[in-house]
């Protein structure tokens, strides 16, 4: 009787944790990717723009729905590949974009670390989610570093930025560690 009770209870529990567990991308799902890539000038700068894709699991978006924020980090190197200093790196640069939910007000807020930690409101989450994964005119360096005729590459990355949960939490919110968002380096090439 009592081995009869063991089985029933490993069961379940394989039927309770293993779909938390296989976590990976379910099948359909891509892997998140920047999509998109653009360069163009203003009077003073280089402006990148682009778009996060396949960014959000179901879990991230249940963890976010009970208050755990979602962070994204953003990481941008210009090279010089030909010209003065053929491969030099001239600049990098780290910026996030993160989204809060409010359960009280129902609503989303965006704050985009590049534009002065400008703050964005939503009631969609879908408006909510574009917001945060669009690159939207990046100053990425000034004109006055780049010399006329040389070609220039960006590279640019996103990955999840998962701050690590009191230990209480971590029983309770066991699949937050399993977020694992990340993009290969996107590079765009372009003579100045």
């Amino acid at each position: 009787m009592m081995h009869k009770s063991l089985i029933i209870l490993f069961t379940f529990l394989l039927l309770t944790i293993v779909p938390y567990i296989s976590s990976g991308q379910e099948e359909g799902e891509k892997d998140a990717v920047i999509q998109e890539l653009t360069a163009t000038t203003s009077d003073s700068h280089v402006l990148l723009f682009g778009t996060l894709h396949n960014s959000f699991t179901e879990e991230m978006i249940e963890g976010l729905h009970s208050g755990i924020p979602i962070q994204f980090s953003f990481f941008v190197e210009l090279h010089e590949q030909a010209g003065k200093n053929p491969n030099k790196l001239l600049t990098a640069m780290t910026f996030s974009h993160t989204l809060t939910y409010d359960t009280l007000k129902e609503t989303y807020r965006v704050e985009l670390e590049e534009e002065k930690r400008r703050k964005l409101y939503f009631t969609s989450l879908l408006e909510a989610q574009r917001a945060l994964n669009e690159l939207n005119g990046i100053q990425v360096v000034p004109l006055s570093q780049l010399t006329a005729d040389a070609i220039y590459s960006i590279r640019i990355k996103a990955e999840l930025f998962n701050k690590t949960l009191p230990l209480s939490l971590q029983h309770v919110v066991p699949f937050v560690s399993w977020w694992d968002v990340k993009t290969d380096w996107q590079t765009l090439k372009f003579k100045y």
